[in-house]
């Protein structure tokens, strides 16, 4: 007869193991259509998990949020996608942003409308 420790554990790696396939499956859409592969970065969040930049081979780029680094690596790993210390040197040469990226970025910084 398991302990409702047991129970909870069980049901805990139940939706670690669905947030890692689902996880997967968006990982491996995004390199799909940005050229067919990407590489990724992780980064800390706090309480709310891990921050996963994704950089496909188009350059083009997103995130994806996690509720801790394990569940983000072992979602990368299922995805193929390599995973990098720092979002730093070649792999943040590779980014290529578009208007809206600098049009928010300037109107930050020129004097634009405040966030919140």
């Amino acid at each position: 007869m398991a302990t409702t420790q047991q129970a909870e554990e069980t049901r805990s790696d139940a939706r670690a193991r669905r947030w890692t396939t689902k996880l997967a499956k968006e990982i491996t859409a995004f390199a799909r259509e940005r050229g067919g592969s990407a590489d990724g970065q992780i980064a800390y969040l706090g309480q709310r998990g891990v921050r996963l930049v994704l950089v496909g081979a188009d350059g083009g780029w997103g995130d994806l949020v996690a509720p801790s680094r394990q569940i983000a690596e072992r979602a990368a790993e299922e995805a193929g996608v390599a995973l990098h210390e720092n979002l730093d040197g070649e792999l943040a040469a590779r980014i290529r942003t578009g208007p809206y990226e600098w049009e928010r970025m300037a109107g930050i910084q020129l004097g634009g409308p405040r966030n919140g």
